[in-house]
């Protein structure tokens, strides 16, 4: 049956309308985002591999929807979510143009969620259709995900995955019809302190990603999350910024290197970067800094 399941770039086919978004190009794992134009129109939606989740902006309109039975008809405009649950078919229509952005994501991320952060499997959730939901916390969510991707800015994949993981437990919590019980959060060891501070430094110049930090202390990418900023008080991906930016000044203080060629062993995509974020760490650029290490 998946095999016969519509994907994301695959909707189209069913609603036609002009793309304003697509987040294809950066390969995100089990999430996807995409904009809509659309015109007025009556449309089938086909049975979707992903949860869909519709995110409206500029005009209100009146949204409808049918399935196994009457056309019930809702007001949607900005700061209202509709749910779309996956492998389900139903018909929709709106009276006007609108501007959307969709949010999918995919089973399996929404499974490991819950399985791992609510001891719960996905087969005992069910996420039904809704047409109007009140929601600040998806819109607000896939706005940093569209800028994210704009910016294509250092620790993004850290960033994103946090940010999915997010909108996955606001998701389980919000639209979901079970009711779960969450699990205990307790600090890492020292062992696994100091683990992660070595796997940290010891691979400063490349692109570490959260599960791999969470794979290596053997927790979930939630779990870990939680327990790393309550251990370290701040967000695994600054944490990383802030190692590198740190490795930054001891090489300016203790090396001739250029700073392009510094900014490329502490990880830094590039000089404009290293300078960006060097700059909101220390005060200065590294130019700065460097000269007046010097004097």
């Amino acid at each position: 049956m998946s095999d016969n399941l519509v994907k994301p770039n695959q909707l189209p086919s069913w609603i036609p309308g002009k793309v304003t978004f697509d987040s294809e190009k950066c390969d995100w794992k089990g999430m996807t985002v995409r904009g809509y134009r659309y015109s007025e129109m009556s449309v089938d939606i086909p049975t979707m591999r992903d949860y869909l989740f519709v995110i409206y902006k500029g005009n209100a309109a009146t949204m409808s929807r049918c399935c196994s039975g009457p056309w019930k008809d809702y007001r949607v405009g900005p700061g209202i979510v509709s749910i779309l649950t996956r492998a389900q078919e139903s018909q929709w229509r709106w009276d006007k143009p609108i501007d959307v952005s969709h949010l999918y994501l995919s089973r399996d991320s929404i499974a490991s969620v819950a399985g791992e952060v609510f001891d719960r499997d996905i087969r005992d959730i069910e996420l039904s259709d809704r047409v109007k939901a009140e929601d600040t916390v998806l819109p607000s969510l896939l706005k940093n995900l569209e800028n994210e991707a704009a910016s294509e800015a250092l620790g993004g994949e850290l960033y994103v995955e946090a940010l999915k993981n997010q909108a996955c437990i606001h998701i389980l919590r919000q639209y979901s019809n079970v009711i779960f019980r969450e699990v205990s959060h307790g600090g890492f060891s020292p062992a696994q302190k100091r683990l992660l501070r070595e796997l940290i430094e010891e691979n400063i110049d490349l692109n570490i990603t959260l599960a791999e930090l969470a794979a290596a202390v053997q927790l979930s990418v939630f779990h870990f999350c939680r327990k790393f900023e309550k251990e370290f008080g701040c967000p695994p991906h600054a944490f990383i910024i802030k190692k590198r930016v740190e490795q930054a000044t001891q090489l300016l203080s203790n090396t001739l290197l250029p700073i392009k060629v510094i900014a490329a062993q502490c990880g830094f995509s590039d000089q404009s970067h290293m300078t960006r974020l060097f700059r909101r760490f220390v005060g200065v650029t590294p130019a700065v800094f460097r000269k007046e290490m010097t004097r």
